[in-house]
């Protein structure tokens, strides 16, 4: 699992990273606010351990530019804020969870799986390789090849191309896609577009990803 870990405060976040790379997960540390958002632009993550209090900003207004970038993605907010307004506000900006400090690896790492489980419910099914093109999604391994090169996509993009292309040449519908990605009815049609803007400038296929103006899209057969 790819963790994003946003603490400024040093020897938290060296402790931190170093029991979360004994449990097998690979760890990229970020200590700011500006370094937090500009790496999460350029690299896919399944987890962001979020501080709130950090020197160059509200951790608050973090997590909202981030969940707005990534509805998929798991957030945990992680900080001394301990207050019931602070949790309410965390949860309603778009954490999945909030762990107050000081708490135990034990907890922490209960609330990741916690977290993660909730995640992979809404995960396309394993064991599948669909083709579309010169595109090539690998589903148990969460890897998208284009034109013979890797492509680094966010949970919801990766989860939309899955659907497409599962049925190349046939149009799916916008609310049967977002129902399917996002497991609600309550995610607005200019949310999906954008994660298809997102999809089609990463795949660089021209032609690709096609609009049915009115009803969905589809992948060209």
């Amino acid at each position: 699992m790819r963790v994003m870990l946003v603490e400024d405060d040093a020897r938290v976040a060296a402790a931190l990273a170093t029991a979360l790379r004994r449990r097998g997960h690979e760890v990229v540390h970020c200590p700011t606010a500006g370094s937090a958002l500009d790496t999460f632009a350029g690299e896919p993550f399944d987890l962001i351990l979020l501080d709130l209090n950090l020197p160059d900003g509200d951790g608050i207004d973090v997590c909202r530019t981030l969940r707005r970038k990534d509805e998929g993605v798991a957030i945990i907010a992680v900080t001394a804020r301990a207050e019931e307004r602070d949790r309410v506000i965390g949860l309603q900006t778009g954490a999945d969870d909030y762990v107050v400090k000081p708490y135990s690896m034990a907890e922490l790492n209960a609330r990741i799986e916690a977290v993660l489980r909730r995640a992979a419910r809404a995960a396309p099914p394993p064991s599948e390789v669909l083709t579309a093109g010169p595109v090539t999604v690998d589903v148990a391994a969460r890897r998208v090849v284009a034109a013979g090169r890797d492509v680094a996509l966010t949970r919801k993009e990766f989860e939309i191309l899955a659907v497409l292309a599962r049925t190349p040449g046939v149009v799916v519908s916008y609310d049967r896609l977002i129902l399917a990605v996002w497991q609600t009815s309550f995610v607005g049609r200019h949310t999906l577009d954008v994660h298809v803007g997102s999809l089609r400038a990463k795949l660089d296929v021209p032609g690709l990803v096609q609009t049915v103006r009115g009803v969905g899209y589809r992948l060209a057969p």
